[in-house]
Formats: structure tokens, C-alpha cells, sequence
């Protein structure tokens, strides 16, 4: 297949029937699921499912991410015409059977509510023999994601790329923030300190919980391949969480999040950075805090899009 099929694909999220393969469909048309491929809550032969969770009532600041999931797949939509830059050859698309999984549905009144119906639907992927990539939504949906992988693979390692490490005390079981959801993973021995790091960080810290942190001047002055190099090592052969919020980067490259701060990473070193974590572990990942009402000319919903399909190559990776 080739661009010139474009005339004939259109719609591929709901007619294409291989969970493999490029897609040719024109990119500002058709229905706008992640990486065109097929919708599906059937997740027989499926590798990874992609999926949704569109809440965002834990902000401290701007709103606006549960519609990232939606500007992620729409900007997505650019991406499924060839293997992915940098890896060596290795598509993803074509290699992996990978379906949209939709959003998770849940009731917004509801809210305490929310966390529970997200480990249980991250759970239902697991318990198919499935992995799982999310579209957040903020960051408090890590959490509940996490205590899925955790019930599954045991305490992991947490690789978090953020302008903030999200320890904040909290010991409220209440609370829904998406400030302490990594105090929390902690405290509930969800991950293993000793085997986690924090990159990117760009705000104070008093107590980090013994997570190694690399700021964002580390990655500025030492460069990115180092500090993946390092994250690498830590991490070793653990069961490995990613999760990766999209203020890690500079505002100039994401001005579409709620909680910006400057000094941030480029698009440029965070793709150094991901591609550079090739080799770990990769059980499941998120992208999270992409705000669409921020954003401007759906740079950062683009980023979101790009930071996904890292992921995607990352746990496929190592599944060759």
C-alpha cells in the first residue's frame, strides 16, 4: 500500500478489520482514532490497547484534559504513514496488533467513583492478556493505573518525566489530586523506590520519597541520552511504569497544559530521551495532562500523539 491509497481508505477506525499495518487514510479526514486503528472493545489477538480516560477534576490549576485523549488521536492522525524516525527500522504499527480501545466511561458527578472504575478498567485490559497505553486526562489517573499494573507484576519500577514529582503529602484516601498521586503509589509499595526516577523536574522538592531525581538542568547540561542511560541502569530488568506528562516539556513546545512551568525540555530531548530508554522493561504507560484549551496550533496535542507511539515502541521493543 502506498499514499496513492489514500482515494480508497477512509473511516479506518470502524471498517478496517487488521489490528496490523500502516494506514494511508487522509490525515484530516475520516474518524480520528489513535494511529487509525480499528475501534474495538474485542480484545482477542490484540498486543496493546490504546485507551482513553478523560477526567480531569484533580487539577490544581487549568482544566481542560479530559479532552486530551481526543486532540491526541485527531493529531495522531499524521503519524501512521511510516515507522516511526529513529528506530532502526522497527514499526510498531506493522509488528504489533494494537486496537483504540475508546475512552473509559464513567459518570462525571460521580467523581469518587472515578478512581475505583479505573483500575478496574485498565484491570479488564490486563486480565485479557493485554497491555495498555493511556490518553489522559490528568495526572490523578495514574494512580488507579498503576495499582493494576502493581496487582499484576508486582511493585514497579516508575519512570516519571514531569516538570513536578507529584510527592505532595496526602494521606487523605479521599483526596482525588493529581499532585500526590506518586506519594501515594509510594506509601501503597505500588512502586520500587530504589528502581524509579523522576526527569524533567523544574520545581521544589522537600522529601522525594527516595526517587532519584535528574532536573530538567541535568538533561539541559548533561544531555538526554545520559540521563536515559542512567534511568536505564536503575531500572535494570523491573517491571517498568512510564509515565510522562506532557509539562515535562518547555511551555514554548506545550503551552497546553494546566500547570506550566519554564525551563522545560524540548521536543528534541525528549525524543532523545524515550528512544534512548529503548531496552527497558516496558509493562504499560501514560501521556497525561494535554489540555487542548491552552493549546496553540495543537502543538502540545501533537507532542501528546508523538510521546505515545514512543511508548508503543518502547513495550514492543523488547517483544521483537
Amino acid at each position: 500500500m502506498a499514499l496513492e491509497d489514500a482515494k480508497n481508505e477512509v473511516d479506518g477506525a470502524v471498517t478496517r478489520q487488521d489490528l496490523k499495518g500502516l494506514a494511508f487514510e487522509n490525515a484530516f479526514a475520516g474518524a480520528p482514532s489513535f494511529l487509525r486503528r480499528k475501534y474495538t472493545k474485542d480484545l482477542a489477538g490484540v498486543d496493546v490497547a490504546v485507551t482513553g480516560i478523560p477526567f480531569d477534576q484533580a487539577v490544581t490549576n487549568r482544566p481542560g484534559t479530559r479532552l486530551g485523549p481526543r486532540a491526541i488521536r485527531a493529531a495522531s492522525s499524521l503519524q501512521p504513514f511510516d515507522p516511526p524516525y529513529g528506530w532502526d527500522g522497527y514499526s510498531p504499527l506493522e509488528a504489533l496488533a494494537i486496537a483504540d480501545y475508546g475512552d473509559m466511561a464513567f459518570d462525571y458527578a460521580h467523581t469518587a467513583d472515578v478512581p475505583a472504575r479505573i483500575e478496574a478498567h485498565i484491570a479488564g485490559i490486563l486480565g485479557a492478556g493485554t497491555a495498555a497505553i493511556s490518553l489522559g486526562g490528568d495526572h490523578s489517573i495514574t494512580l488507579p493505573i498503576l495499582r493494576a499494573h502493581a496487582a499484576l507484576h508486582g511493585p514497579l519500577a516508575l519512570i516519571q518525566v514531569d516538570a513536578h514529582t507529584d510527592t505532595w503529602p496526602d494521606d487523605d484516601a479521599a483526596r482525588i489530586d493529581h499532585g500526590t498521586f506518586c506519594y501515594t503509589a509510594v506509601k501503597e509499595g505500588l512502586i520500587d523506590v530504589k528502581r524509579s526516577s523522576h526527569i524533567g523536574i523544574r520545581t521544589v522538592v522537600d522529601d522525594n520519597l527516595g526517587i532519584h531525581i535528574h532536573d530538567a538542568r541535568e538533561v539541559h547540561e548533561d544531555g538526554a541520552s545520559a540521563v536515559a542511560a542512567a534511568v536505564k541502569a536503575r531500572a535494570g530488568d523491573a517491571p517498568v511504569y512510564l509515565s510522562f506528562d506532557i509539562d515535562a516539556l518547555d511551555p514554548a513546545f506545550a503551552p497546553g497544559t494546566g500547570t506550566p512551568v519554564w525551563g522545560g525540555l524540548s521536543s528534541a530531548q525528549a525524543a532523545i530521551l524515550l528512544r534512548d530508554l529503548a531496552g527497558i522493561n516496558l509493562v504499560g504507560g501514560d501521556v497525561v495532562e494535554v489540555s487542548p484549551p491552552f493549546d496553540n496550533a495543537e502543538i502540545t496535542a501533537v507532542a501528546g500523539a508523538h510521546v505515545a507511539m514512543e511508548l508503543l515502541c518502547l513495550w514492543g521493543w523488547t517483544r521483537r
